[in-house]
């Protein structure tokens, strides 16, 4: 996928990516693939199958890069968001995962499902999009006449310092297998993968399950179709093939005079994750849509709303849904909320560290997968006390 300028390899870049994403939205519209509804499943009914699709989904990204890696066919070492860094800030992952998974608990749904319910005609979606994304930017972008932002005021001073600097990038093959990394990166996500694999099979009403099956699958492979394409978008720069990225780090030296340079980083290499585009979609708005802020989640986000729309049209299945009651809006706000908050903090979601940054092996999705879980199943548990009392 070479390309003799800079505008052609970016247009295919965006337009691939929303191909897929809204391939992506589409299916997990159908197949009801929902990552707070298998902690919900599992938590309240006992029922394992949406966390086996969940799973099963882990297991095809895990397996699908370390056959890529090892053919050098993707780069998941220096990628955007920096799932592999050798920085390891596990308090913020830790509390970002739980913030999450108590945000998408209330917010019925993570940021991959916010995206699928206003394709299906949810309005209150629309207002949980609106909050996480507000959130989002100004996480990361300082306020107007500023240079601060929420996470330097609120986070950083008491997060930041609990970081740990490895020897190795955090991925669980280069810390275990040091002295031959690629190696360690076969085997531990080989080892890791069948697992995964083995337990999401296990269960012969998941096998059963057409739509389960369909869902983790399709979302796996969207998450390595976007790790291959964003690998693999190259320009031929008077002879010398180059990336997206390495392309605009040299722009002054290719680029015509009048072009306007983009964001180097959302061109590196990356996948599927929702709570920083949300962040870059408001900005992208704010600019008066600036063509040159359209980045790769911004695209990802447009797909999987069109995917699902387009689903909801077809299935007849559109319903316009709104607030039940104030509590039901509280709720949704103060998911919208923490989902914001916990999503920049843990450096992504369900789908953003639960799959895209497991399928790297980086112990910080791992170790904010496991956040996410426990603080949407204590939620769950939390509200089902509550409602006993009440109804007590």
């Amino acid at each position: 996928m070479t390309y003799e300028d800079f505008a052609s390899a970016q247009s295919f870049f965006l337009w691939s990516t929303f191909a897929i994403a809204m391939i992506l939205g589409a299916v997990v519209n159908k197949t009801n693939f929902c990552t707070m509804g298998a902690v919900s499943d599992w938590v309240n009914m006992g029922d394992t199958g949406r966390m086996r699709a969940w799973v099963l989904a882990i297991a095809v990204g895990v397996l699908g890069v370390t056959g890529l890696e090892a053919a050098s066919l993707v780069n998941v070492t220096s990628t955007f968001p920096p799932y592999r860094q050798n920085s390891l800030p596990w308090l913020e992952y830790a509390l970002g995962g739980v913030l999450f998974g108590i945000g998408m608990t209330l917010a019925s749904g993570c940021g991959n499902k916010t995206l699928i319910r206003i394709g299906g005609g949810n309005l209150k979606s629309i207002m949980v999009l609106l909050v996480i994304a507000l959130i989002a930017y100004f996480m990361i972008n300082p306020f107007p006449g500023s240079d601060k932002t929420l996470y330097s005021t609120l986070f950083y001073p008491w997060t930041n310092p609990t970081a740990i600097t490895l020897s190795t990038n955090q991925d669980l093959g280069a810390m275990l297998f040091s002295d031959n990394i690629a190696t360690g990166r076969m085997v531990a996500g080989g080892v890791i993968g069948i697992l995964l694999l083995a337990w999401a099979l296990k269960s012969a009403d998941f096998r059963g399950s057409f739509d389960n099956i369909l869902g983790g699958l399709v979302v796996g492979l969207a998450v390595l179709a976007a790790w291959y394409l964003t690998s693999n978008v190259m320009i031929n720069a008077d002879g010398e093939v180059m990336s997206l990225q390495a392309y605009v780090q040299s722009w002054d030296f290719y680029a015509p005079a009048d072009a306007v340079r983009p964001d180097v980083a959302p061109l590196a290499s990356q996948s599927f994750t929702f709570i920083n585009p949300m962040g870059q979609s408001l900005g992208y708005a704010a600019s008066g849509f600036d063509r040159t802020l359209l980045t790769f989640g911004i695209m990802a986000l447009a797909g999987v709303i069109a995917g699902s729309l387009l689903w909801s049209l077809v299935s007849r299945s559109f319903r316009i849904e709104w607030f039940a009651s104030g509590s039901d809006f509280f709720n949704h706000l103060a998911g919208a909320i923490l989902m914001g908050f916990g999503g920049v903090l843990a450096m992504g979601c369900t789908v953003g560290q639960g799959i895209t940054g497991f399928s790297t092996l980086a112990l910080g999705s791992i170790l904010t997968f496991v956040a996410i879980v426990v603080g949407s199943a204590a939620t769950m548990k939390v509200q089902y006390i509550l409602m006993m009392r009440a109804e007590g």
